[in-house]
Formats: C-alpha cells, sequence, structure tokens
C-alpha cells in the first residue's frame, strides 16, 4: 500500500507541472465529441473522471447535465472554475483517485473519461471503479491514446529514458487496445469502440517541440528527474519521433494521433 501511496503522489506531481491547462486545448475537440456521442442532456447525472480543467465537464454542462469533475490534481480546478464561469455553467470539482472514486454506487448516468482514466496505474481496479460509479442503465464512455502511431511512440520513447514503473503500474495506452479494454468491461457492458484521430498543427517542429516539452507535466517531470544533459537526449529521441511522424508537406509541422473511443453499457 505504501508503495502504491507513494506512485501516486509523484503521479500528482508530475501532472501538476508544466502548463496542462495550455496542452489541454490542443484536445479538446475530443471531449466536445464524447459529449455529443454520450447522449447528455437536462438533469443527466455526469460524472467527468481525471477531467482535468474541465474539457469534458464544461460542455456537459452546457447541455443542462448536473457534474462532478474529479482529478487527482486539484490545484486543476482554478482554472476549471474560472472556464465554468466563464461558459455560464455550474460544475461541481472534487479532488479524486480513480481508484479509489469518493461516489455512491450507481451514483451517475454518464461516466466519462478523456485521456484520463488511462493513466491510473492499476486498470482493472480503475474499470472496477467506473462500473461501480454507474447507474446499471447508464453509460460509461473513455477515449484513450493507442500504442501505435504518434503519441504512443512519444509515450514510449519518455518511459525508454525514466526508471521502469512498478510492478502494479500498467502501460496506459493499454487502454486504446480493444482486447486490453474487453478484459476490462466486456464481461459487465456491451462494447463499442471507434478508432479516430486528431490534427495538432504547429508552425514548426522547432515550434511545436519546444512548447510541448515545456508545459507537459510528465517531461517537465522528465527534465527535474533526468538532468539537463540526459533531458537533450531524450528531447532529441523525440524529435525524431515527431520528424517521421510529420504529415505537414508545406514546411509546417501536423501530427495526427489515433485515439481509441469506447462506449459501455452496463448490462
Amino acid at each position: 500500500m505504501a508503495q502504491t501511496d507513494e506512485f501516486i503522489q509523484r503521479q500528482r506531481a508530475t501532472w501538476a507541472s508544466g502548463d496542462w491547462p495550455s496542452v489541454a486545448e490542443i484536445v479538446q475537440p475530443v471531449s466536445d465529441e464524447l459529449v455529443e456521442e454520450a447522449e447528455i442532456s437536462e438533469g443527466t447525472r455526469v460524472l467527468d473522471v481525471a477531467g482535468g480543467t474541465g474539457n469534458l465537464s464544461i460542455p456537459a454542462a452546457k447541455k443542462g447535465a448536473s457534474v462532478v469533475g474529479s482529478d487527482l490534481v486539484g490545484d486543476f480546478f482554478e482554472v476549471g472554475r474560472r472556464r465554468a464561469d466563464e461558459a455560464g455553467v455550474e460544475v461541481e470539482w472534487v479532488e479524486a483517485n480513480a481508484e479509489e472514486l469518493p461516489f455512491e454506487d450507481d451514483s451517475f448516468d454518464r461516466v466519462l473519461s478523456v485521456f484520463g482514466v488511462m493513466f491510473a496505474p492499476r486498470h482493472e481496479k480503475a474499470a472496477g471503479e467506473l462500473l461501480r460509479v454507474v447507474r446499471p442503465d447508464g453509460l460509461i464512455g473513455v477515449s484513450s491514446w493507442i500504442p501505435e502511431g504518434s503519441n504512443g511512440r512519444m509515450f514510449a520513447t519518455i518511459g525508454s529514458f525514466m526508471p521502469p514503473p512498478p510492478d502494479f503500474a500498467q502501460p496506459p495506452p493499454l487502454w486504446g487496445t480493444e482486447d486490453h479494454v474487453t478484459e476490462l468491461l466486456g464481461d459487465s457492458c456491451e462494447l463499442d469502440f471507434a478508432r479516430r484521430s486528431i490534427s495538432f498543427e504547429h508552425e514548426s517542429l522547432d515550434e511545436y517541440g519546444e512548447w510541448f516539452c515545456s508545459s507537459f507535466g510528465p517531461l517537465v517531470a522528465a527534465r527535474s528527474a533526468l538532468g539537463e544533459e540526459r533531458f537533450a537526449e531524450l528531447k532529441a529521441a523525440l524529435f525524431d519521433v515527431w520528424r517521421e511522424e510529420n504529415l505537414a508537406d508545406d514546411g509546417g509541422f501536423r501530427l495526427e494521433p489515433t485515439y481509441l473511443r469506447v462506449l459501455a453499457r452496463p448490462r
């Protein structure tokens, strides 16, 4: 238990590093999409798991839902509250570990997570919590990066420079594979899968890489852990990945990372 608690604390510090609100902006369309597919309407009770600064919570609240936005990093809620105020909606913000959600059984009509629950280290435990808090006639919706492609390669590259995680921590992109999600949720739910991509466009690889390396929490934490010389090697390896994955043919920079969208309806 002490090892697990220590790892969770490190995760909290990692994601609190950098400038998560600016990184979250580039994946906003994925949350908007899941809100639409989740068929949210007036009075729907929604839980946003590991929802950061409200990418999903706020558009769900705009639909008239009663929304709880949760995250391991309570510091994100200051930005979330400001965004909700600007949007003219109310969201209840609750600091919560996705593996130990502080809610009663069958509390929510929709339990949703975009690039969030995938980072909880014990996937079976986190999936069990999603199942526990959703109502029997409700819906679980999760969007996760796949192991392949530009973002999968990025996470693998970062991991190759860092100390190995503890044995109980499973790789986050496993949530982006149909077989793994079927193992987690398939006995309890009817599953609908869709693979989709999102486009990140920037003026140049250099502009994107410098911004991302100074803004993305895991890379900010890696820089502190590795030191400047070793981090420079990691950064060079990431630039190689991004260079190979660049789809722009006009001198600019464009990535189209793929994610798996899962809709799970309890049987």
